[in-house]
């Protein structure tokens, strides 16, 4: 192919800036003003030379009061008008970026993208889809630890909960989805923006409300003894699904606003976008569209279970362990040492029950060595799965395949 140079067209196809008598056609923007003075004004394209100065083209007063106008009514709105939505660059993206289905709308996108402290109206806001997203997280998460590891207890269980689904993980995944946060919210804010009332820094928004749970149980009683109801039993039964002391339905307030204007923190304002678009793929998509993007965005990421255990005293656990399933007593036995005069020693016991060992641990002294045995056989126990699980929501719709099989139920964790 033969090479062409610059050069040699770029006479024809580059402008000159010398030659001020070569028409330069620049089509102007084409102003459609909708009072009775359209009739000055063509539809036609306007032309210009070189010798025009473009800054005389300024457009008429009374299309500047339109957009002057249009523009003082987007700054009064809380939230930007759902008209919007399909025009933001951001707002797509997201959709393309997370391969969400077509048949959520972008407009229920932008709805996940705003909290209810920018705009406390629940039509516009996240907070109807939040509320349907939690539940869905924690019906699948507590489902798939429940069946994958049926005897954890019920600690490990609610830590292993927030590891997945709290407010610390979902703030991560929106980061990680590359959300922006703005700065205020606004009607005349990108609708791809994350839009929330930030709290001052250095405050802590539920540090009056959390006091105020403390001292009243659920039922709305204002009870002393709630004050120091943190027992197991308790938390399962009158928290959340982290085990925590549930919030307030409301949102607390800014500090510096009067009391006017609710706040929250970047990350709470994060994971109730994050349970929001759940909301809304469950509501749009339907169970397995939910389902497989939960599949693929939460669960799929790695928890070291065996580093969320901490037992006080493993031996004694692992004592009444034995006694509940009717093993022998657990005996602690030295396999190997070395440099037991030295100051650096090393003791590997094993906890043998009979003649089958439990667990096996290495410790600078023979009592660290037999702690660390009876954890590891401790571990060994709570962190059993099956070889082939499948859940029940796998199977709701029918299970043609004949893949169902009863998923294990343990009796339950040593109390001691």
């Amino acid at each position: 192919m033969k090479r062409t140079w610059l050069d040699r067209w770029g006479a024809k196809w580059l402008f000159n800036r010398s030659r001020g008598s070569s028409p330069y056609l620049l089509q102007a923007h084409n102003y459609r003003p909708q009072s009775t003075q359209a009739s000055q004004f063509s539809s036609s394209p306007v032309f210009l030379t070189l010798d025009d100065d473009p800054t005389t083209l300024s457009p008429p007063q009374s299309v500047l009061s339109e957009v002057k106008e249009s523009q003082r009514r987007l700054e009064q709105l809380p939230s930007p008008p759902v008209s919007r939505s399909t025009q933001s660059a951001k707002l797509n993206a997201l959709h393309a970026r997370l391969s969400l289905p077509s048949r959520l709308p972008i407009q229920t996108l932008a709805r996940t993208l705003v909290d209810r402290t920018a705009d406390p109206d629940p039509r516009f806001n996240n907070s109807s889809l939040a509320l349907l997203g939690s539940s869905i997280l924690g019906y699948y998460t507590s489902e798939h630890l429940i069946c994958h590891y049926p005897r954890l207890p019920m600690d490990v269980l609610f830590a292993a909960m927030a590891a997945y689904v709290g407010p610390r993980a979902l703030a991560a995944i929106t980061r990680e989805w590359g959300v922006e946060f703005a700065a205020e919210p606004g009607g005349e804010v990108d609708p791809g923006l994350l839009q929330f009332r930030r709290t001052p820094p250095g405050i802590d928004p539920f540090s009056e409300s959390e006091s105020t749970t403390r001292s009243m149980d659920n039922t709305g009683r204002n009870d002393r003894a709630a004050t120091w109801r943190r027992g197991l039993s308790s938390r399962v039964v009158y928290d959340d699904e982290f085990g925590n002391l549930r919030r307030p339905a409301s949102a607390p307030t800014a500090p510096d606003s009067g009391g006017a204007q609710p706040a929250t923190t970047a990350e709470d304002a994060s994971a109730q976008f994050v349970r929001a678009l759940i909301g809304a793929l469950y509501a749009h998509g339907g169970r397995a569209a939910a389902r497989a993007f939960q599949q693929a965005h939460v669960l799929s990421r790695t928890l070291n279970l065996s580093a969320v255990f901490d037992f006080k005293y493993p031996t004694r656990d692992l004592s009444r362990l034995c006694l509940r399933e009717g093993f022998e007593a657990p005996v602690a036995r030295l396999i190997a040492e070395t440099g037991r005069q030295s100051r650096h020693p090393v003791f590997v016991v094993g906890v043998y029950s009979a003649r089958d060992k439990l667990g096996e641990g290495a410790g600078a002294s023979l009592d660290e060595a037999r702690v660390r045995a009876a954890t590891a056989a401790l571990k060994g126990w709570y962190l059993y799965s099956p070889m082939d699980v499948v859940t029940p929501s796998e199977v709701e719709d029918g299970d043609a395949a004949g893949r169902w099989k009863p998923n294990l139920v343990d009796c339950g964790e040593i109390i001691t």
